[in-house]
């Protein structure tokens, strides 16, 4: 069964990933980077077109979403996907179902960070930035560095992406982290996270704790950020102008808003996600 690593693009879903992979993919909890490929995204091409299906027709991607998932599901143990996808229903089609998912995670973080943070990942302005948080629905493959691999995205908007999943949340099977709580109290929140995995299971919690220091003190920003200087991160993006790499781990917690952000963009902002914004203690 699936237990779902959603969020928005750039707000600490590699973070998490990470974590998890450490603790759960090694024998020590040392990470490196090939450990978070033991967890799949969704959806990518190849999980489509190994069940012979169109990717180049969207409506036959859409309606193949739950099967394709059924396709590699083991039933009998847990599977971690990422997706930045938010929980759609598009012409009846589903995103995933309960006999698919054990529950999600979802990780939100402060919008007024994402935008710097993604105009950097795909190369853009702070305003093209904003904007897709503000009016993005779909998205071709910005943001894959193998454009290839990745199919259509449906991102919604930065608000529509956090609110539909919290429809797992009727069922129990739904926790909330907060970017800015996993930055100032990992291991809390890390806990947390264990504990929720193991709840959905309904296994006895028990903690590593070699694994879970481990898995805490080599996933690090600036250790990550080392480790993709020295070895380069196969999920970071080329730059179209330049045809360099753009680092992934780039400022981290050091992106600040209120130094970084364009008052005019930081309103726009607040206005189109105050409702949000509110809720989660950003404003």
């Amino acid at each position: 069964m699936f237990i779902w690593l959603a969020s928005y693009p750039k707000s600490g879903n590699t973070l998490v990933r990470s974590m998890l992979a450490a603790y759960f993919f090694s024998n020590d909890g040392v990470y490196n980077f090939d450990l978070i490929k033991n967890i799949k995204q969704f959806p990518v091409n190849a999980l489509f077109e190994k069940m012979g299906i169109d990717t180049q027709n969207e409506e036959e991607v859409l309606r193949n979403y739950i099967k394709v998932q059924e396709s590699f599901n083991k039933k009998d143990s847990i599977q971690f996907l990422k997706t930045h996808s938010y929980l759609f229903n598009i012409n009846n089609h589903a995103f995933t179902d309960l006999n698919n998912s054990l529950g999600a995670i979802y990780i939100v973080r402060d919008p007024r960070n994402i935008v710097s943070s993604l105009a950097n990942h795909i190369g853009s302005s702070s305003e093209k930035s904003a904007d897709i948080l503000i009016n993005s629905f779909k998205f071709g493959n910005i943001f894959s560095e193998q454009v290839a691999e990745q199919t259509r995205l449906y991102l919604g908007t930065w608000s529509g992406n956090y609110n539909s999943w919290k429809s797992f949340d009727n069922n129990g099977r739904y926790l909330l982290i907060k970017y800015e709580d996993l930055i100032s109290d990992r291991d809390f929140v890390f806990r947390k996270i264990l504990k929720f995995i193991y709840k959905l299971q309904g296994a006895k919690f028990h903690i590593d704790q070699k694994k879970f220091q481990n898995s805490i003190e080599t996933t690090g920003f600036d250790k990550m950020k080392s480790l993709e200087k020295a070895k380069g991160f196969f999920e970071a993006k080329t730059h179209e102008k330049t045809g360099k790499k753009i680092p992934f781990f780039n400022l981290g917690p050091k992106n600040d808003w209120k130094k970084m952000l364009d008052e005019k963009i930081r309103k726009k902002i607040e206005e189109a996600f105050k409702k949000e914004m509110v809720e989660l203690g950003y404003l």
